[in-house]
């Protein structure tokens, strides 16, 4: 018989392998938490309103897979991406799996590079992101600082930085919270959090339908930043103009993915926000 792709071999037999073992942790993240084309639409609607013109070049910071990248040269021929992340694994993920959809002139217009965000050179942009709270890896003020300043150098005199958070009494807990979809269940793990230093370590656990887990399939140790200090941090680092963008709700009281600039939002359980910062 025949060894299948799906069986591995154990002693006493063939198992079948789980749903666990066969996943793709890269897939499921961006099924889950990933939506680069809302992303994507934010950075160009909210670049065209301040500056009057479509911005054209983007670098996504603490890129990963890249998908954010990829999607930004798939909404205009003129658009040109840069990733930047430390981790070369993610990275050649990504060129396999997400720059292999691009046909070959979009991907021209999209350059990967392997480094540190407080380190790297690139071209100076149009827009720079760092989405998925990924910044939060900058524990101290100072440190905090420093990205912001590279980040300010790294975009043109009229360029944008966009940064999103999140927040609410819930985030200061430790908690899971679990979503289903069609084929697995995400978890989002607040495994820990200590009040009087802000820091916090967050997993990421999916469930999948014949009981198998891939557990700690991603761990976050962040700093819990609040809007006030983040808002604070960028203008002490050279930005003229912070707004804070508050995602709007629906009948039913949910997040209905329309964000407008706001002074003061609301006290929810949990909220996102973009942080829109001016150069």
């Amino acid at each position: 018989m025949a060894v299948r792709k799906q069986d591995v071999a154990r002693p006493g037999g063939l198992k079948r392998m789980s749903m666990a073992d066969l996943a793709d942790k890269h897939e499921l993240y961006e099924e889950s938490v990933q939506n680069v084309e809302d992303e994507c639409k934010f950075v160009s609607d909210t670049f065209r309103q301040l500056r009057g013109r479509e911005p054209v070049s983007f670098r996504e910071d603490f890129c990963g897979t890249a998908s954010a990248s990829c999607e930004w040269v798939r909404r205009s021929p003129d658009n040109r991406a840069v990733g930047v992340d430390i981790d070369a694994d993610v990275l050649d993920w990504g060129r396999e799996h997400r720059l292999s959809r691009l046909n070959a002139e979009q991907q021209g217009r999209v350059t990967l590079c392997q480094g540190d965000v407080l380190e790297v050179e690139t071209e100076t942009v149009d827009a720079l992101g760092a989405f998925n709270f990924s910044y939060w890896v900058f524990k101290d003020r100072g440190l905090l600082r420093r990205y912001f300043e590279t980040a300010c150098r790294a975009i043109k005199d009229d360029g944008i930085l966009f940064l999103d958070a999140f927040g609410g009494y819930e985030a200061f807990e430790e908690m899971k919270e679990k979503t289903k979809y069609e084929n697995f269940t995400y978890v989002w793990d607040q495994a820990r959090y200590y009040p009087v230093t802000g820091e916090a370590r967050c997993h990421i656990h999916f469930k999948f339908p014949d009981g198998s887990k891939l557990k700690k399939a991603f761990t976050y140790d962040w700093r819990l930043w609040t809007l006030p200090e983040i808002q604070e941090v960028l203008k002490e680092a050279g930005f003229r103009r912070v707004t804070v963008y508050w995602e709007g709700t629906d009948e039913d009281g949910e997040g209905d993915g329309v964000f407008t600039p706001e002074t003061r939002g609301e006290a929810d359980a949990g909220w996102i926000a973009y942080i829109v910062a001016e150069k």
